[in-house]
């Protein structure tokens, strides 16, 4: 498959200059714990989903999103004025869910290596038979 290097660039640059928009220009109080981890657009160039990640609950990743969305438009229009492209991405905020299913998948493999095989607290092996 090849590597879109272009594309690649955009999304980083989008991801920058969102960040920006959202610490300086957007007054919404519920966007301010959002943390933009990745830009993922189309490639089209048409449509583009912002992934974010925010400490709290499920409620308050709702709250966020929802005012991550309602600034969308003006986010959209900011990037148009700072960065020289011919069509600014429709944006779609999306909760980056990967630490968490990270996280899951630790779990998940403590909970099936069984204890004898893993090693002790203190860093020691576990002694070796002799067989």
């Amino acid at each position: 498959m090849p590597q879109f290097r272009r594309t690649d660039r955009l999304n980083e640059q989008l991801r920058q200059e969102i960040i920006l928009l959202l610490r300086d220009e957007v007054r919404d109080p519920r966007v301010a714990l959002a943390t933009v981890t990745a830009v993922q657009t189309s490639p089209e160039l048409d449509h583009a989903k912002v992934y974010f990640t925010t400490l709290g609950d499920d409620d308050e990743r709702k709250e966020v999103q929802a005012g991550l969305r309602s600034a969308a438009p003006f986010v959209r229009r900011e990037l148009g004025k700072r960065l020289h492209i011919r069509r600014i991405p429709e944006l779609h905020f999306e909760v980056d869910r990967v630490h968490e299913e990270a996280q899951r998948i630790e779990r998940l493999l403590h909970e099936a290596l069984p204890r004898a095989a893993a090693p002790s607290a203190d860093g020691d092996e576990p002694p070796a038979s002799d067989d």
